[in-house]
């Protein structure tokens, strides 16, 4: 298998590293720059688990080839927390209770920090649309969509 060297920004850090033709972004991220906050859902890009921020919009790392990103810049779930405080999104979905098993929060929190970047203050059905692809089968998505509300809110 051929490999390709890229250059890309994770979390604001440069990270330069050889990766073969058929690896996913969701792989290079978890398997080679160890942030294993992203999770790996359905490979099939229907749960948003994987969900993470290439040029400022939300993709599925599982459907992004580690080549496409050469160059690009990625948040994670790792790179939404600042000097040790979180994100207000982290926070309003502690305040409000609004994760149960935590496997579809990374995605979630990637989603709407997405969608609050572009719209600081969207309506419900702007926050149920920007959720869209993102499956949760624990909470129900209420505390979901009131969290980020709190969020847009200012806290």
């Amino acid at each position: 298998m051929a490999k390709h060297s890229i250059a890309l920004t994770v979390n604001g850090i440069r990270e330069d590293v050889e990766v073969p033709s058929n690896m996913t972004l969701l792989t290079l991220l978890r398997e080679q720059l160890g942030l294993t906050g992203t999770k790996d859902g359905c490979s099939a890009g229907e749960c948003g688990a994987c969900t993470v921020m290439m040029n400022g919009e939300p993709v599925n790392s599982c459907m992004v080839l580690a080549v496409e990103v050469d160059g690009a810049d990625i948040i994670t779930v790792e790179g939404l927390s600042h000097d040790g405080q979180l994100d207000p999104l982290q926070e309003a979905l502690i305040d409000l209770g609004a994760t149960q098993c935590g496997f579809c929060t990374p995605g979630i929190l990637i989603s709407a920090r997405a969608l609050l970047d572009r719209n600081p203050s969207p309506t419900e059905g702007e926050i149920k649309s920007a959720l869209r692809g993102n499956l949760c089968r624990c909470t129900g998505y209420i505390r979901i969509v009131r969290a980020v509300e709190k969020a847009a809110q200012g806290g």
